[in-house]
């Protein structure tokens, strides 16, 4: 695998910012026949608190990676619940819009939603939901780890305290409320089942004792009242990088990779 760091000016974001990328590494032999195929790409979304290097050094991600013909993006969007934030940056429009294009512009990556995929943990895990249900033509599979599912009851329980955590929370949503926006998975699942679009496969994950494990039932709950397909489990575990590094090698097994290269 090739490992790098790319910084580049976000022109949505108005700043310069930067993406840790693992890449499959062609042998001599390929680089002489000019070889031009692209990979699959995974976008691997980061936690709150985290960046675009938490990833690959807190997990073994690197090792797992090796012999997929998978390339994974990592994008560092600060605290912003990949968000256009109330009071701050446009993160949803760099990830969805800007992201891709430069990713695509620069690296020998697939473009073919067939080849695409998310996924993530915590605010990451919500992020890949997010993307995946709201721009579903756009993904093979999304999967999320520990993800923050219910943003509206996240929002509820949030407000009421008095933290550093609460106070992100304001700046990235403000007083308003999620019910029906971009930002309400929950609310995504049950429109897409009832509009007939094609759903991205769906994958969960979550500890028995992680502090989100009822955001976790409460979507697996809301997929099933829809009718909408998700491989979900429950397992023994905590919101902690023991767990993700459990969790995204299941992840790399379950995503339907094709034209893998060894």
């Amino acid at each position: 695998m090739q490992k790098m760091e790319c910084s580049f000016f976000s022109e949505v974001l108005s700043k310069v910012t930067t993406i840790t990328v693992l890449l499959p590494q062609p042998s001599l032999e390929e680089l002489e026949k000019g070889d031009s195929s692209k990979y699959p790409v995974l976008y691997l979304l980061h936690g709150f608190s985290d960046n675009h290097r938490t990833w690959t050094g807190s997990t073994s991600l690197e090792r797992y990676v090796e012999g997929l013909g998978l390339a994974v993006v990592m994008p560092g969007v600060d605290n912003s619940y990949y968000t256009d934030m109330k009071y701050g940056g446009r993160y949803w429009t760099f990830l969805t819009e800007e992201l891709p294009r430069r990713v695509q512009s620069m690296f020998p990556v697939s473009g073919e939603a067939e080849d695409t995929f998310a996924a993530g943990h915590s605010m990451g895990g919500f992020g890949a939901l997010k993307w995946g249900l709201n721009r579903p033509e756009q993904f093979k599979a999304v999967a999320s780890m520990s993800g923050v599912t219910d943003m509206v009851f996240h929002l509820d329980k949030m407000r009421e305290e008095d933290s550093d955590k609460s106070r992100w929370l304001q700046l990235i949503f403000g007083d308003g409320d999620v019910r029906g926006t971009e930002n309400d998975i929950m609310d995504r699942v049950s429109k897409i089942s009832q509009s007939g679009k094609r759903l991205p496969l769906l994958y969960q994950r979550c500890g028995e004792d992680d502090f989100l494990f009822e955001h976790n039932v409460r979507f697996l709950e809301q997929c099933k009242q829809e009718g909408v397909e998700i491989d979900s489990a429950f397992e023994p575990g905590d919101h902690n990088w023991e767990y993700w590094d459990h969790a995204i090698r299941h992840v790399l097994e379950w995503l339907p990779i094709r034209n893998q290269k060894k």
